[in-house]
């Protein structure tokens, strides 16, 4: 199978880092949605990254669809979405946040990388600001007092998805000052497990940059 996107997107890294987590072998195709637009479409007409097509060529897109597939290509004991309810829910919850904060990331970086000046709406960029503060602010109060992984002994999808996210805000916060306070000082205990999970080789070997 074949997984296209590039890896500074916090979309793509995941759903390569999954896949490494689960032993899964892919094709790494690292397209950007910018640069190389034409050629994305001629795969994928909706050009969205990541974008993974399976060995009988059908199209996955979505980073938690992707995600979901790749789980259910393995035993149900590795999978990194729990398959007890509980412990699925508690890890639903966590990587709903954590998305949420890739999203306000994202939308930071659009809004003042790629518009104009004149066309920036501060009213606009200080409510997105404020939403990815909440994210962060409620994923610290869940991740506070973990010296390992979130949902016990075993790395989870709500680990992979909040280390990457993580890293992805902090990896284009210096360009942008209305990210400036999503750090590791604010929030410690995010930072901590990000740190440990960008030590394993499935994170070292998936670089953002």
């Amino acid at each position: 199978m074949k997984l296209i996107g590039m890896l500074d997107s916090p979309y793509v890294r995941r759903a390569a880092v999954s896949a490494k987590l689960l032993g899964l072998s892919f094709e790494h195709q690292p397209l950007s949605v910018f640069r190389h637009f034409d050629e994305f479409r001629a795969v994928n007409p909706v050009v969205k990254a990541p974008t993974l097509l399976t060995d009988d060529g059908t199209m996955v897109l979505d980073s938690s669809l992707i995600c979901d597939y790749l789980d259910h290509l393995v035993e149900p004991q590795r999978r990194l979405l729990p398959v007890d309810a509980a412990a699925r829910l508690r890890s639903l919850e966590l990587i709903g946040l954590a998305l949420a904060a890739a999203e306000k990331t994202v939308q930071v970086v659009y809004e003042c990388g790629l518009r104009p000046d004149e066309k920036l709406h501060q009213p606009w960029l200080d409510r997105v600001v404020q939403q990815l503060d909440g994210a962060y602010a409620a994923l610290e109060a869940r991740v506070l007092g973990t010296t390992g992984w979130l949902l016990g002994e075993r790395i989870t999808q709500a680990d992979v998805t909040l280390a990457v996210v993580w890293r992805f805000t902090q990896y284009v916060r210096p360009d942008h000052p209305a990210l400036a306070a999503a750090d590791a000082e604010r929030y410690p205990s995010i930072a901590a497990l990000s740190a440990r999970a960008e030590a394993l080789p499935e994170f070292a070997g998936t670089p953002l940059d």
